[in-house]
């Protein structure tokens, strides 16, 4: 399993990078993709949703009319639900939608993406380089090098807190730069093409081995 490695201008160097068989080779499982985009997308939810029930709405507990003789359905207080402005029926409460997930599933549903991106010729090698100082021009031109046009999701992913990388890529929307430490499943199932830095290879692999 061997890519080549091109430069930032896009062009093909000598130089090629053998990919780990563990990581990149191996039967995608989706369940596994599945249970860790879950556990990503449910911990992004702040779950502070909250309605008043009866006892916390504001109003007086006197009941309104008699139990029986009046003709009309019984009653209880103005803050029977069935009111305007009245306390709501099972409203929803605060709480957290944070999912457990083992170690070994999340760094199977890794893997399984990586080697789902490998298998359809997604994943482009490049040699390390940084910037001087941010500018989005001058990384939209490297994506244009590479033959990415902006209709494609990115991901790049660098070995190193590449802030001026970082920066020139945040005003393009389907653009994304991440440290290969810090980069999960969900990063890599909303992209089109992975673009990796030579040296954030050999680091995922001392993450995933």
């Amino acid at each position: 399993m061997v890519l080549d490695v091109y430069n930032i201008k896009g062009n093909k160097t000598k130089k090629q990078v053998k990919l780990p068989k563990e990581i990149f080779g191996i039967p995608p499982n989706e369940h596994a993709v599945y249970l860790d985009v879950k556990q990503y997308l449910a911990s992004q939810r702040s779950g502070t949703h909250k309605s008043k029930e009866r006892g916390e709405v504001k109003g007086s507990r006197r009941k309104l009319r008699k139990q029986k003789g009046s003709g009309a359905a019984r009653v209880g207080d103005i803050k029977n639900p069935i009111f305007r402005g009245g306390g709501r029926v099972f409203g929803p409460k605060p709480r957290k939608y944070q999912l457990k997930l083992n170690k070994k599933v999340k760094s199977l549903a890794k893997k399984s993406v990586f080697s789902s991106l490998y298998n359809k010729s997604n994943i482009i090698i490049i040699e390390d380089y940084k910037m001087d100082k941010p500018s989005t021009k001058a990384y939209n031109q490297i994506l244009e090098n590479l033959g990415i046009d902006n209709n494609h999701k990115t991901l790049l992913t660098t070995n190193d807190n590449c802030k001026n990388i970082y920066l020139s890529s945040r005003n393009l929307k389907k653009s994304d730069v991440a440290q290969i430490e810090n980069v999960n499943t969900y990063q890599l199932m909303n992209t089109n093409k992975l673009i990796m830095m030579e040296s954030s290879i050999k680091n995922l692999t001392e993450l995933l081995k």
